[in-house]
């Protein structure tokens, strides 16, 4: 799907008039594979999948200004335009959950229902972003030094964010594996620098204003994310919070099915 100038790569599945829709947005290094686990705990929905700007079989432009959160959001509703979508659910993961409440902010009018799994409104703190922006900053550099991605992956796998995945059985490590080394060198490095968490803009000030209903999702064992998200659901109008036990980042991941039945129950109540 070509939007704004940009070949999106974009899935959709249960396709069927009357359903409700659930868009899916996934994480840095990640793509549309990265849900195809967890599709069947959503059959009550259409779900419309999204290879997110430089990652999977989207295209990976030159120009980084390309990436930033505001154009990235931009993309997004004029793909739901284009598939005439006037009203969705949406779930994003990490980078995903970012975008996700972008889009609520901007758009509130289009979202039924939110979830955001293991995601922050930004940094609230100058210190902080600037930090943040020096070190995507080097990533993204070391990225885009190597021929392949396959030492960086190496060493992403092995950041504390990820250590719980390491009990996960070795073929699930290996797609995973797989589908981060499908992604491309420049689309990778420039989404760090055009949409990090560093360089968007911090939402922290926006959730106030935020009335569609939210789910926070949490691992116990990632803890950084467990605060993060009691600090939202302080400042969330109508939101709700699960803490998972035993498990990381990626809930999606590491528990398909709790994750699937806890996010079924809060779409489908009314």
């Amino acid at each position: 799907m070509k939007v704004r100038g940009v070949n999106y790569n974009v899935e959709i599945y249960n396709g069927n008039q009357g359903k409700e829709r659930l868009i899916l947005l996934h994480g840095f290094t990640g793509s549309t594979k990265s849900w195809m686990h967890v599709l069947d705990h959503f059959s009550q929905f259409e779900l419309i999948l999204i290879d997110l700007i430089g990652h999977g079989q989207t295209e990976s432009p030159k120009d980084v200004l390309r990436y930033s959160m505001e154009e990235v959001v931009n993309d997004i509703k004029e793909m739901m335009d284009m598939l005439e979508i006037s009203h969705t659910n949406m779930l994003g993961y990490s980078m995903g959950g970012r975008v996700a409440l972008s889009f609520t902010v901007r758009f509130p009018q289009y979202i039924n229902k939110l979830v955001l799994e293991s995601s922050s409104p930004g940094l609230n703190n100058e210190e902080d972003r600037i930090q943040r922006i020096e070190a995507d900053t080097k990533l993204a550099k070391d990225i885009m030094s190597s021929d392949d991605l396959s030492h960086f992956v190496r060493r992403w796998e092995d950041i504390p964010l990820f250590k719980s995945q390491k009990r996960l059985p070795d073929s699930v490590q290996s797609r995973i594996r797989y589908q981060r080394l499908r992604n491309s060198p420049r689309g990778l490095a420039n989404s760090l620098m055009g949409m990090g968490t560093g360089v968007q803009p911090s939402l922290w000030h926006e959730l106030k204003r935020v009335k569609t209903p939210v789910l926070l999702l949490s691992g116990e064992l990632d803890r950084k994310f467990c605060e993060i998200a009691k600090q939202m659901m302080q400042q969330l109008e109508n939101s709700s919070k699960k803490e998972i036990i035993d498990v990381g980042h990626a809930i999606h991941v590491e528990q398909p099915q709790i994750f699937g039945k806890i996010v079924n129950e809060f779409l489908l109540r009314n």
